[in-house]
């Protein structure tokens, strides 16, 4: 059996009737109000919310500017609840959408007027040697937190570990540690599934190729991600962190490079923000880590005596492993106590090919000021080598080393911060220059895109995609909020 390592609690009550039975009075509401009643029911495990408070909260997401109200929120109690719910939305052409832990960023996990499953009730983990069965809906804090006690990791954990498994496989999931092991996608062994037929299956490089690679990096439109088996490495007692300051993107970019191809360290990212103390312009840190057991530490001179960091201002710490993996979470606590947290999130995110790099974000951040980003936005550029990246999808530039380039704006109220629909729109400017030079998007942001749009991101792999929705999904029920197939 899976054993759920998350609490299981969620704001509603399974005692308040609205929760299992749609209300016998009310008209059709757009937003939050009473919504239409499904009709013959199939009976359920877990629980089906209709009540205006549930529909609300799966209408929005972290981006917090779209909102799409759904008819009902379904909470599974076992796989079976999703099988016969997409059956049940298929037969009647209701959209249907997979919502995580919901920090997609532009809409991509909500369905208006139609079914929202809420994964976070199917959260089992069980650690197998090498190799961890995990349901969708688990935090990769519970997958962490089950490993480790094993003496064991996933290879490659995002910044934040608050995401579900299903969400960041739906898109790929990037981190630190992809320059050496690919995103996480790379590292899933086998799938079960159910598809937009309301079908369950099991799926693998072996077993189903073409559905297993449909569905890593897919986006959610051909299936529902129900349970995922993950390879594990082994975890290091400690992390010898260091954090290298740079005065341009150049020079970050060129060690950055270096590093990479030598493969010194075991994790890799960098970031940009405003220079100190007022001055005009960014500040650029290559952060970096090498593991170890706590006994004999990394060797310095050798890591950093061929870069070409400011000397004198880097930042060296030793850290336990698991700290230094969740180390994003005290300042998300911080957000959540200033509010900030809860403020718009216009992401941009790219993947650029290495030759344009340098130069496009130069011009972008010669040209971009604090308050484009927001107080608490963040800058982040670091490269992937393109021979990591071993799976059909998530579709990046056709280059032997790419770069992530993602300005994660907020956009908090006040008169120096631009609005939600400004940040929008310079997203869209800077994606289609960045378009012109070969990036496509890494799609968890907030950009407007038509069904041209993403049949250029999908390209030479978009005849390909839209086979497998076509068959997979053949009423074309799974995912609306992404756009793909209006």
């Amino acid at each position: 059996m899976l054993r759920c390592m998350c609490d299981g609690k969620r704001e509603s009550s399974g005692t308040d009737p609205h929760l299992t039975r749609w209300p016998p009075t009310g008209g059709a509401g757009s937003e939050g109000g009473s919504a239409p009643p499904f009709a013959d029911l199939p009976p359920l495990d877990g629980e089906l919310a209709v009540d205006p408070l549930s529909r609300a909260a799966v209408a929005d997401d972290f981006g917090h500017h779209v909102r799409h109200y759904p008819r009902a929120v379904l909470h599974p109690g076992s796989v079976d609840d999703i099988e016969a719910m997409v059956r049940y939305c298929r037969e009647r052409r209701i959209p249907v959408a997979a919502r995580g832990q919901g920090h997609a960023t532009n809409g991509q996990a909500q369905a208006e007027g139609g079914l929202v499953i809420a994964m976070g009730s199917l959260c089992g983990v069980e650690v197998r040697g090498d190799s961890a069965e995990v349901q969708a809906g688990a935090r990769w804090s519970d997958v962490l937190a089950a490993t480790l006690a094993h003496g064991r990791t996933p290879p490659v954990l995002t910044d934040y570990l608050g995401l579900s498994v299903g969400g960041t496989l739906s898109v790929g999931g990037l981190g630190g540690a992809a320059h050496r092991y690919g995103a996480q996608v790379d590292t899933v062994q086998e799938l079960e599934v159910v598809t937009g037929a309301g079908t369950r299956v099991v799926c693998s490089p072996g077993r189903r190729p073409d559905l297993f690679h449909a569905v890593l990096g897919g986006l959610g439109q051909c299936a529902i991600i129900t349970r995922a088996t993950v390879a594990l490495a082994p975890a290091p007692p400690m992390v010898r962190r260091y954090q290298l300051p740079y005065p341009t993107v150049e020079s970050l970019t060129a060690d950055q490079r270096r590093v990479v191809r030598d493969g010194r360290f075991d994790y890799l990212e960098g970031n940009a923000e405003p220079a100190p103390d007022g001055a005009p312009g960014w500040r650029y840190t290559l952060e970096a880590a090498a593991y170890h057991d706590g006994g004999t530490t990394p060797d310095d001179d050798a890591l950093l005596g061929d870069l070409s960091f400011e000397r004198g201002a880097e930042e060296i710490e030793d850290t336990p492993y698991h700290d230094f993996a969740d180390r994003v979470a005290p300042g998300v606590d911080y957000l959540k106590s200033t509010g900030e947290w809860y403020d718009p999130h216009p992401w941009l995110n790219l993947l650029l090919p290495d030759t344009a790099a340098d130069g496009f974000a130069a011009s972008v951040m010669e040209r971009l000021t604090p308050a484009d980003i927001g107080p608490s936005g963040v800058v982040l550029i670091y490269p992937i080598p393109r021979v990591s990246l071993s799976t059909p999808l998530p579709k990046v530039p056709d280059a032997p080393l790419v770069f992530l380039f993602a300005l994660l704006k907020t956009a908090t109220p006040g008169p120096r911060v631009p609005d939600t629909r400004a940040m929008i729109a310079a997203n869209r400017s800077t994606y289609e220059l960045a378009r012109g030079l070969g990036a496509v998007r890494y799609p968890v942001g907030s950009v407007p895109m038509d069904r041209g749009d993403w049949e250029a991101h999908f390209g030479d792999q978009w005849p390909v995609f839209a086979a497998a929705k076509r068959t997979c999904d053949p009423a074309g029920i799974l995912a609306p909020g992404q756009g793909i197939f209006p």
